[in-house]
């Protein structure tokens, strides 16, 4: 369940002040509207750990320039600000980015490799909403981990079933691709990446 804040819409400065430290629910502005996150819990977080793991062990044999930030925000336009489950950076493109340092807030699309979100009972905004917005803002790879096949039947075909959809810019528009029990994720920022989806979902077990 997503809770909506009842308040007139505020800027994405307003909302990086308004932001509690240390809080115990993650928050994004969608168009003026503070938004409270579901806490990744039982499932959702241990698949998404396992993915941070396996990308983490992926960007040290690259020897590639990443890393996965603990919190990181992306501004996507002066009133809407996301929080992925997962986001790859480049280090050195944060030296262009004038929030990263104060505040963790990425500006620019190349600065993030890639995004994964892991769906939750709000699939609507990982597959229309946000896919669109990481589109215009140039993030060039965005991964939904949709492991209880949450999402609609135009999305991820029918019967429904667990797949991973890995979306990559081309020529400013994404391509899908998507990945079923043992089909090998294939990532044009991570070729190295080996695991398929169905060891994704099992989060290695």
């Amino acid at each position: 369940m997503i809770a909506a804040f009842d308040k007139s819409p505020i800027s994405i400065d307003e909302f990086l002040v308004w932001y509690p430290e240390n809080a115990e629910y993650r928050y994004e502005l969608r168009r003026g509207i503070i938004v409270e996150m579901p806490k990744p819990r039982g499932k959702h977080s241990e698949i998404t750990g396992f993915i941070i793991n396996a990308l983490n062990q992926t960007i040290a044999r690259m020897q590639a320039p990443y890393f996965i930030p603990r919190e990181c925000i992306l501004c996507i336009s002066d009133d809407t600000g996301y929080e992925p489950d997962i986001t790859v950076l480049d280090r050195p493109c944060l030296a262009t980015e004038p929030r990263w340092d104060r505040a963790s807030v990425i500006e620019r699309g190349t600065s993030a490799k890639l995004v994964v979100e892991v769906v939750s009972t709000n699939w609507r905004d990982d597959y229309a909403l946000k896919m669109a917005d990481y589109e215009s803002l140039g993030i060039e790879e965005y991964w939904i981990v949709d492991y209880l096949g949450l999402g609609g039947r135009r999305y991820i075909g029918n019967p429904k079933q667990p797949t991973i959809t890995v979306c990559t810019l081309v020529e400013e528009e994404y391509e899908l691709r998507q990945f079923r029990g043992d089909e090998r994720i294939v990532s044009a920022v991570f070729p190295d990446f080996s695991l398929t989806a169905q060891q994704v979902f099992r989060a290695g077990l």
